[in-house]
């Protein structure tokens, strides 16, 4: 099911917006601050974000830039109350794929969100992101929590498989044939070791041992 985040400080346009995409059957997380809506974006929850401009803690201006700085591709669509060109433009400018000035109805709501979903889902995967790390598939980059880590081939390459298939149980064998291209090797320790390199460059926390069956991406 296609997973939209709204992050909106006025709780009746939030029910409003959740209401009409719930009964369009999508489904929904509604927060109303901009540093938790920033951080529910970059961990890769969701397939479209509707973005507030005026948000406690972080306005969306701010969010938007933030996830762009990130390197993720996400699809948003700002929801405002101002309807100045300045505003739109700055928007647009700041990364985001639509801009919606209040009031709207659901009609059009849904009706952006079908198009800008449609537009994602049509351009090539590029960039992958989960729990604050971004993978460039195209340049080879790494951005972990905003700042560029440098890795190897196959230390990007294990980093691919973990994040595409984040909160499964990967076994040993399977990502020795998908990142070496070894049917078996029961003596090799290489995945041990070099998922060992990537915990101390992406953080330790985010990939877990899962004994007697593999790792896992939190």
């Amino acid at each position: 099911m296609t997973r939209i985040l709204i992050v909106e400080d006025e709780p009746r346009i939030a029910a409003f917006v959740a209401r009409g995409l719930q009964h369009a059957g999508y489904e929904t997380r509604t927060v109303e601050d901009g540093a938790e809506g920033l951080r529910l974006a970059l961990a890769g929850g969701a397939d479209l974000v509707l973005l507030d401009v005026g948000l406690p803690t972080l306005d969306g201006f701010d969010v938007l830039r933030r996830i762009r700085s990130a390197g993720s591709a996400l699809p948003v669509i700002m929801l405002t109350a101002r309807t100045s060109t300045r505003d739109t433009v700055a928007g647009l400018d700041a990364g985001a794929n639509d801009y919606i000035p209040k009031p709207f109805t659901v009609e059009e709501l849904l009706a952006r969100v079908r198009s800008r979903l449609r537009e994602h889902a049509s351009t090539p995967e590029v960039t992958l992101s989960h729990g604050g790390v971004v993978l460039d598939v195209l340049a080879r980059r790494a951005i972990v929590d905003g700042r560029d880590v440098e890795l190897s081939s196959r230390e990007f390459a294990l980093a691919e498989q973990f994040i595409r298939n984040a909160g499964h149980v990967l076994s040993r064998d399977m990502l020795l044939s998908r990142v070496w291209g070894l049917d078996f090797d029961p003596g090799s320790n290489v995945v041990d070791v070099y998922v060992r390199y990537l915990r101390g460059k992406l953080g330790a926390h985010r990939i877990v041992t899962v004994r007697g069956a593999g790792y896992r991406w939190e």
